[in-house]
């Protein structure tokens, strides 16, 4: 291969791409598409909701399951949908998933009743949680080197958070033009091509020898879906309810039953060294609260602008394009800015913007217009979240080794979905503590400052616990190694 020498470092810069390099970009690409496939599905459908109710009769009490079931499925099903990536082989657990989703997508399309669509919805999320873990990890063991799979990473970033604003946007546009339907279908054909193409352009990862460990992956299972069941039903019970309550008294029992269990087995369903970087698990916690931020502004300003602005589905789709455009924009310049500054200076600038939208969000009121009031903070949020994701997704798998790229995003989604979980349960609390019924503003201010707080906690982490480790001085023996080297 050329080399190139650049005068200012005297370094060699290589001029000739590795010979699979077009190979590794196109499977990039295609796991990118269904990434966005299935971040696309977690909103999409939101927008069609009063549509759904008006069709199939689901009633009020009903009609969240909809959304639930896919989150409940999806969420629940994470880290064992990680770890069979790892020992089955990614790309063929990918395909297994998002097979199940698209002939999913096909029966909630087709659905007649509430049950076939919430069954329908559950299918979905199973297959997503198969899938998604494997997109994430597909994509660390796919890229030839660090900036390759930094530009990966920040391109997943921007697809799985411009995407769910997006996602309102094709959910408004297809339930204005055609029907609620078509917000299941549309994934039909984008299934199949990516199913089509995926083998020949993905390189399929080894299977990893030994034993499946059965404990870990019933009580990581189990676990999460009963927190993340407990955290949905809070706006109906409430947080003190038995239901609230039993769900996390039964979830936290189960997963300390996995952290003792993981400790004891050859084959641990979650590696616990991964849990013993304090990077790592601030990475994990700043992602958690900042999509717990993003999710519920999403849910507070779609009401803002169709009960109180008057806009309809695909208006209110339009309304989230700023966000997706600065997400996008931003993403592109993002591993550049990582590799000249590091992650914690991005993503401590990322949310204090990210907050900074959420106070000028609670400032709306009964006589603001979009583009004084939203647009904006609506733009700044963009900007912002496009400068977090990708720096906080790279420290989260900075140094996890390929056998374990599975478990570990595994973890990180699932981080992501409980933050979602948990962002709307508690500011739909706090919107609900001050709402006026038929009126969308009594309360939002207080949610809105809510979001607004989670990011702000997110901001702290960064500051202090996402410092990079100090470097350790080399020993006598490389220093001499080196010395002889450069000689």
């Amino acid at each position: 291969m050329s080399v190139l020498t650049n005068r200012s470092t005297g370094t060699d810069l290589p001029v000739d791409l590795p010979p699979d390099a077009g190979r590794a970009a196109t499977g990039i690409a295609i796991v990118l598409v269904a990434q966005l496939m299935l971040v696309l599905d977690a909103t999409v459908v939101n927008v069609a909701l009063p549509r759904i109710d008006a069709d199939l009769g689901f009633g009020p009490a009903s009609l969240s399951w909809v959304l639930n079931a896919y989150t409940l499925a999806f969420g629940g099903l994470l880290l064992l949908g990680g770890r069979l990536g790892d020992v089955r082989g990614r790309l063929r657990l990918f395909e297994v998933g998002l097979a199940l989703f698209t002939v999913a997508s096909l029966l909630g399309g087709l659905a007649q009743t509430p049950g076939q669509l919430v069954a329908a919805r559950a299918a979905q999320g199973v297959g997503a949680a198969l899938a998604a873990p494997s997109v994430l990890a597909l994509l660390t063991t796919s890229a030839p080197d660090e900036p390759a799979r930094n530009r990966a990473f920040a391109l997943f970033a921007a697809v799985s958070s411009g995407g769910a604003s997006l996602g309102l946007l094709l959910g408004g546009l297809v339930t204005d033009v055609g029907s609620w339907r078509w917000t299941l279908f549309i994934n039909v054909p984008i299934g199949l091509v990516v199913l089509a193409l995926a083998r020949r352009f993905v390189t399929e990862t080894p299977r990893r020898p030994g034993r499946f460990d059965v404990l870990g992956a019933v009580t990581a299972t189990l676990g999460a879906v009963s927190l993340v069941w407990a955290l949905i039903g809070t706006p109906d019970h409430g947080w003190t309810s038995a239901r609230t309550l039993g769900g996390f008294a039964v979830g936290v029992l189960l997963l300390a039953t996995l952290a003792v269990t993981e400790t004891r087995v050859a084959h641990p369903m979650i590696q616990p060294r991964l849990l013993r970087s304090r990077r790592r698990v601030a990475a994990l916690a700043v992602m958690a609260l900042v999509v717990g931020g993003q999710l519920s502004m999403f849910f507070l300003v779609v009401q803002y602008v169709q009960g109180v602005l008057g806009f309809g589905p695909l208006a209110a789709g339009f309304a989230f394009l700023p966000l997706s455009l600065g997400i996008f924009t931003v993403s592109r310049f993002t591993p550049r800015l990582m590799a000249r500054f590091g992650a914690r200076p991005l993503v401590v600038v990322g949310t204090l913007g990210l907050t900074s939208s959420f106070v000028l969000l609670s400032q709306v009121g009964a006589e603001s217009s979009y583009a004084g009031a939203v647009l904006l903070p609506m733009l700044l949020n963009g900007l912002s979240a496009g400068l977090v994701f990708m720096p906080v997704t790279a420290t989260a798998l900075a140094d996890v080794e390929p056998e374990h790229a599975g478990a570990a995003s595994g973890l990180l989604q699932t981080t992501q979905q409980l933050g979602s979980a948990v962002g709307v349960a508690v500011i739909v609390s706090v919107y609900a503590a001050g709402a006026v019924p038929g009126e969308f503003l009594p309360g939002a201010r207080e949610a809105f400052l809510t979001s607004a707080a989670f990011t702000a906690v997110a901001l702290a982490l960064a500051a202090t616990l996402l410092r990079p480790a100090r470097a350790t001085a080399p020993e006598p023996v490389e220093v001499e190694a080196l010395a002889a080297e450069a000689a």
